[in-house]
């Protein structure tokens, strides 16, 4: 009796587990589709102080409506900044800033909207616009 207990156990898992698979969605990005988009989320920025340049980071996401869940300049050379977005959606951003060469920045956006990943030009772009903004008011002691 025992037997046929977990044999009828191991056979619904098994199915559970087949039909999961059969239903799972396929969220995996081209090398092309992944190069494209990695374009999209990154930018270079005129300056070497990462700490500094993470800090316009955070204004900026919180000037664009983000709630700043966490914010990381501990990891040696390299920021991490993460923030979410609640407004009728959850938009969740991950922003890394790490030194590239000797006089620059390279700031990298990743956004998801919900569970799916944001792939679309435009959230990228207004970002940086306003990150830019950002960083060349403060460059130029603007308030």
């Amino acid at each position: 009796m025992i037997y046929n207990m977990i044999k009828s156990y191991l056979i619904l898992l098994a199915t559970i587990m087949i039909a999961g698979c059969g239903t799972s969605k396929n969220n995996a990005l081209t090398g092309e589709q992944a190069v494209k988009l990695r374009n999209i989320q990154t930018r270079s920025f005129e300056t070497n102080d990462v700490k500094k340049a993470a800090r316009d980071v955070i204004s900026t996401m919180q000037d664009l409506g983000f709630i700043i869940d966490h914010a990381d300049s501990g990891l040696g050379s390299m920021a991490v900044v993460k923030g979410t977005k609640l407004s009728g959606y959850q938009v969740m951003m991950t922003v890394t800033v790490r030194p590239y060469g000797e006089k620059q920045v390279l700031i990298r956006a990743n956004a998801r909207f919900g569970l799916e990943p944001v792939d679309d030009a435009k959230p990228y772009q207004d970002f940086f616009t306003s990150l830019s903004k950002a960083m060349f008011l403060e460059a130029n002691q603007v308030k």
